[in-house]
């Protein structure tokens, strides 16, 4: 089957949800905060993406595209790949539904026009193709073998602006342990400061990391259904943030319910426990209630 035919093919989708791939709500919304926070302190600059597959994230980064700015992918796509471990990743997750056609066809079902499209490795874009200091946020999500990824990051650096902010994808998954070497090597050697976490992502600056974490902490995300817990890395303080959903109260505000008032403490510990345990604390609470007052 050949690209035209896969796009013929594929269904047009109605929201950026419909697009397959791997970027979810929280990175969603902190992709568009950020975006939203440039904008709101009138900070410009162009846009990078290195690696898109079928555009689902290209798709929220065109619609903050304004006036001037430009906006570039950079993707291999249906292309052969450089060297042989490249191909033989390719191989295994995207070779059978990646194609330039069909990013191309989604993008186009929320924009007008199609961002400057680079199909070649992001290993090109070291030429100075794109200028210096001339992007405010890169998003890098192609290859996952470090020296790939430490590439990647090195474009990054010199094309992001003063106080751009650089996204790193699968900094933590077990099967991207290149990705983490990269990631956490810019970090106490290249002065990359971290900013938040993700369960997905990680998100960084060579510029002002306090400024962009004051403005992250001034919005309510525990009250929009995020977790968010801090963690010390190499000095820097970083915030990690996680979609649980609506909490008890929201949801039974929809509903037309009242829940009982957690106790400070109470929720304090839910917040700040490890994942297993908090799960554990949950299950009792829950357990609780069940049994009702003694």
């Amino acid at each position: 089957m050949t690209s035209v035919d896969t796009a013929a093919a594929t269904p047009v989708p109605r929201t950026p949800d419909d697009v397959p791939g791997w970027f979810w709500k929280a990175d969603q919304d902190v992709f568009s905060w950020l975006l939203d926070r440039q904008t709101a302190a009138g900070t410009t600059g162009d846009l990078l993406e290195l690696g898109a597959y079928l555009g689902r994230s290209a798709i929220l980064l065109g619609s903050h595209l304004r006036p001037g700015e430009r906006f570039t992918v950079c993707d291999l796509f249906d292309s052969d790949a450089p060297d042989d471990d490249n191909s033989a990743e390719m191989a295994m997750s995207y070779r059978r539904t990646l194609t330039r056609t069909a990013f191309e066809a989604n993008y186009l079902a929320f924009h007008p026009e199609l961002p400057t499209v680079v199909q070649a490795p992001t290993s090109v874009l070291a030429d100075g193709r794109i200028p210096a200091g001339s992007c405010r946020f890169v998003h890098v999500d192609a290859s996952h073998l470090y020296e790939h990824v430490a590439g990647d990051i090195l474009v990054a650096r010199d094309v992001l602006a003063k106080d751009g902010v650089i996204a790193l994808d699968d900094y933590r998954a077990a099967h991207t342990p290149g990705v983490a070497a990269a990631v956490w090597e810019a970090v106490f050697v290249l002065g990359l400061k971290p900013v938040c976490l993700t369960p997905e992502k990680f998100y960084g600056t060579w510029g002002d990391a306090e400024a962009v974490q004051a403005d992250l902490l001034a919005r309510d995300w525990r009250g929009e259904g995020f977790r968010m817990d801090d963690e010390m890395i190499a000095g820097h303080t970083c915030h990690r943030l996680a979609w649980d959903g609506p909490q008890p109260a929201a949801r039974a505000a929809a509903a037309g319910r009242t829940v009982p008032h957690r106790s400070t403490a109470r929720r304090i510990a839910l917040d700040v426990l490890p994942p297993i345990a908090t799960r554990a604390a949950r299950r009792a609470l829950r357990a609780a209630r069940a049994r009702g007052p003694h």
